[in-house]
């Protein structure tokens, strides 16, 4: 599509940018402004990055190294300064920035910090930075509540650290302004939402890093108490490792990032079944263990029972074998073996005399390996 021959031709960022910067540049030049110091950062180069701001708006600063090592110290943050500078713009980022040249501190806190103070003796006097508080989080948590801001990345590291730990985690998102005017309602009604949730288990305040002024909302009175009466565990995830807002120090736990606030709530999986795999392996150990023991103190019972009751037989054994040795011994089939004989007659009765054998009476005569039959032909006198 060609544009009409009316129109001129259309300029590029970097001459757009460029014009910016000579207009900002040429139409205010050097000015001296009045504000309070916030998020002083010197590099190792030797220039100093901060922010001027008031009650209403901020800018940032740029001291190069030149013009810092003239400066004394460094300031306190909230510290009331005047900065002598201009104003310019930084191209290759279409940003406007105001250089400084000459910054002069002065005795008073900005009404920022004087306003970051008085609410830090608040929370203090009512016991809600008391480590004696904090609860701990729960170990398996089934439903987790998320407060945060549903336009940036936040919710999709929490969801997928949670879903890579532990699946079966339920996230309940309530969505809420982190930053800028409404934040503070926004913050305060989700957190109050949470307390009407079913079945929740612990809370995540959590967004993304920012400046100093972009965590603002989060060391608001209002939000802190709200954060504190969360009636489940809570985890502070607000901007980076190095800041720390006074929700973070309400909150039962602070975690660096929003990813490191999803992992302390969750437990992870692998460790779990690691765990389970190792107990399973103890008690298969106990249990065959337990079953050696058992198996050799009744081999060890046995042994002693066998051992007892060949005692125990031992004297009955040794008295019937001499029982039957005398026995034995008064076997009349002893005296028949030594070559004697027993006769009986028809009825079994043993003839000892003479005079019971009669003239052709028939009897049995008894040796030592049977009975023969006899007959008496003549009775003696």
């Amino acid at each position: 599509m060609s544009l009409p021959l009316s129109r001129p031709a259309p300029w590029t960022v970097s001459q757009l940018c460029r014009a910016a910067r000579r207009s900002v540049e040429g139409g205010i030049g050097a000015v001296w402004v009045r504000g309070e110091l916030s998020g002083l950062k010197v590099f190792r180069s030797g220039h100093w990055y901060f922010a001027l701001r008031d009650a209403e708006a901020q800018v940032r600063c740029v001291m190069w190294r030149t013009y810092a090592a003239r400066q004394r110290a460094e300031p306190a943050d909230g510290t009331a300064v005047y900065a002598f500078g201009a104003p310019t713009v930084w191209e290759e980022k279409g940003e406007f920035r105001f250089t400084v040249y000459e910054l002069l501190p002065t005795d008073r806190v900005g009404a920022q910090q004087l306003e970051l103070e008085r609410v830090r003796e608040a929370l203090a006097r009512d016991g809600l930075f008391d480590p004696s508080r904090k609860r701990p989080l729960p170990p398996l948590p089934c439903r987790i509540a998320v407060v945060t801001s549903l336009d940036g990345a936040v919710i999709r590291d929490i969801t997928a650290v949670t879903r890579k730990r532990w699946p079966s985690v339920e996230l309940v998102v309530i969505g809420a302004r982190v930053q800028g005017a409404d934040a503070e309602t926004d913050l305060v009604r989700a957190l109050e939402l949470v307390n009407r949730l079913d079945a929740v288990d612990l809370c995540i305040v959590a967004r993304g890093g920012g400046t100093r002024e972009d965590l603002a909302v989060f060391n608001r009175e209002a939000v802190c108490r709200a954060l504190a009466r969360v009636r489940v565990p809570t985890v502070s995830a607000v901007g980076h490792e190095t800041d720390v807002t006074f929700a973070d120090l309400v909150a039962d736990v602070r975690a660096a990032t929003p990813s490191a606030a999803a992992e302390l709530a969750v437990p992870d999986q692998g460790e779990y079944r690691h765990r389970v795999a190792a107990l399973g392996h103890r008690l298969g150990n106990a249990l065959r263990r337990v079953t050696r023991l058992a198996a050799e103190r009744l081999d060890r019972s046995g042994d002693r029972l066998h051992a007892a009751l060949d005692r125990w037989l031992a004297a009955p054994r040794q008295r019937l074998d001499r029982l039957g040795a005398e026995l034995h011994a008064l076997s009349p089939l002893r005296v028949l073996a030594r070559g004697y004989s027993v006769a009986r007659d028809g009825e079994g009765r043993v003839l000892r005399r003479v005079a019971q054998f009669q003239d052709d009476m028939p009897f049995t005569l008894r040796v030592s390996d049977g009975a023969v039959p006899a007959r008496v032909t003549r009775a003696a006198p």
